[in-house]
């Protein structure tokens, strides 16, 4: 057993494990208990359903809190961890409603039925794991080589706040998606679904021998994956400007990804409430790309005080969005109109 106490980007084996462990079993009780019949997911159970991802998030918040209170755990970078952990957890949890908008416009592109659509978002948990991680480790190795990295998320964060402030939202045409136009040229798809399954075996119509072939489910958990990558593009450099610690910036990605699978039900029939949103979130990147170049010429910045301001902004963001939009208008003229996005029927 002592292999569990050797370190593995720089936290112990038994650490990652734990954290792992905690991730395996939400998936298998999501997916072998409470779904396992495709039900589907009304915006009530998907409430409930969030508040349950959100309180476990808080539960490993304060693991974190009591391990590093007694010396257990220590940020490799001596950051404050319960600080960093919570507002990353807030960061990427509202980086995801824009992700939200994404796949609903997939599922409704490939007509998947609501009682697949969680089963599928659950089985993309497991490609987050691995792209996510994949990302993170990337990204701490080049900040340990090169410290001006730093400095490229920092400008590459606030260029995207300020292009999120000015620049007006495009229609996305799932058609015209590469990854779409990719798989169909490179993979047998049947023209239906076949249940749940992502994968099934029927007749070639030229052979007429059995080949395997993909279903519309899998494309759209494809695409979906792949969506949520170049979203991680904006996230994962967020994360790694308020602490460089690769366990607490891929701990707080995974819980708040865990979460969204679950609330995506909730928002995807309450997203246009939330139409202010974006530009709060706005401001958060910028805020947390100047912190940035800050603390990267002056020394760190106060974690908790960071901490308040995202969460007071992002506040600021949420209950000016619902008061705009109290009369049922998404109080916007131009762009999309979100109100019609739903989850396919």
């Amino acid at each position: 057993m002592e292999f569990l106490f050797l370190t593995f980007l720089a936290k112990p084996v038994w650490l990652w494990l734990l954290f792992l462990t905690i991730v395996i079993t939400l998936m298998v009780f999501d997916l072998g208990v409470l779904h396992r019949d495709n039900h589907e997911l009304g915006v009530a159970e998907s409430l409930k359903l969030s508040a349950f991802y959100i309180f476990i998030a808080i539960l490993f918040g304060g693991y974190i809190w009591w391990a590093w209170s007694n010396g257990t755990l220590v940020t490799s970078d001596g950051t404050n961890p319960v600080a960093a952990y919570f507002q990353g957890y807030i960061i990427e949890k509202v980086l995801s409603i824009d992700n939200v908008f994404v796949i609903s416009l997939i599922f409704g592109y490939f007509a998947i039925p609501r009682k697949y659509q969680y089963r599928a978002l659950v089985w993309g948990i497991i490609g987050v794991i691995i792209l996510r991680g994949i990302m993170i480790a990337i990204g701490a190795e080049l900040i340990s080589a090169y410290s001006w990295v730093t400095l490229v998320f920092a400008a590459f964060l606030a260029f995207t706040g300020i292009k999120m402030l000015v620049v007006p939202e495009g229609d996305m045409d799932v058609s015209k998606n590469p990854v779409v136009t990719f798989v169909s040229r490179h993979m047998n798809v049947t023209k239906e679904l076949h249940g749940q399954k992502f994968f099934v075996r029927q007749p070639n119509p030229e052979t007429g021998k059995l080949m395997l072939y993909a279903t519309p489910l899998l494309v759209a958990l494809i695409v979906i994956n792949v969506a949520d990558l170049i979203f991680a593009v904006d996230s994962v450099p967020a994360i790694f400007l308020i602490t460089t610690d690769t366990f607490i910036v891929y701990t707080a990605n995974i819980m708040a990804i865990l979460g969204l699978r679950a609330l995506y039900f909730a928002l995807a029939a309450l997203v246009h409430r939330f139409h202010y949103l974006k530009y709060a979130l706005a401001v958060v990147l910028i805020f947390i790309g100047l912190k940035g170049f800050y603390s990267y010429f002056f020394g760190k910045f106060d974690p908790y005080l960071s901490l308040a301001i995202t969460v007071g902004i992002i506040a600021a963001g949420i209950f000016y969005s619902l008061w705009k939009t109290r009369d049922g208008g998404d109080g916007h003229d131009s762009g999309q109109d979100r109100a019609e996005v739903k989850p396919a029927e």
